[in-house]
């Protein structure tokens, strides 16, 4: 990662990126359009969720196709490459969820220490 060839920004996703692993995971089941991705990532804007969908788009991860007919649409759904992340997304969310309590404590410490 910290070779001078190697592009580090290159990297699938950001440790703190709080949406990527969501979209993917909502685009688990088969192809969604935005606006039903919106329903269950509730708490994104629709500005967030456009710069997120195009950057997972960039690194491959997601494929964007539109609909054209007499109701015009667009979907996007995973790619191969990011139906490759639900694994180590899988094994992140059973790392979380063992951790939670520790999680919660030091995020609850670290709000204390902040105010």
């Amino acid at each position: 990662m910290f070779d001078p060839v190697c592009p580090t920004d290159l990297m699938p996703f950001r440790v703190g990126d709080k949406w990527t692993g969501m979209v993917i995971r909502c685009l688990e089941g088969g192809p969604r359009r935005f606006s039903e991705l919106r329903v269950p990532l509730r708490g994104i804007t629709a500005k967030v969720l456009t710069q997120s969908l195009r950057a997972l788009e960039r690194d491959g991860f997601v494929s964007r196709r539109e609909h054209r007919g007499p109701v015009r649409h667009v979907e996007y759904a995973l790619t191969p490459l990011g139906r490759s992340l639900l694994g180590p997304l899988d094994t992140a969310c059973a790392w979380a969820e063992q951790h939670w309590d520790e999680l919660i404590d030091a995020r609850e410490a670290g709000l204390e220490r902040a105010d």
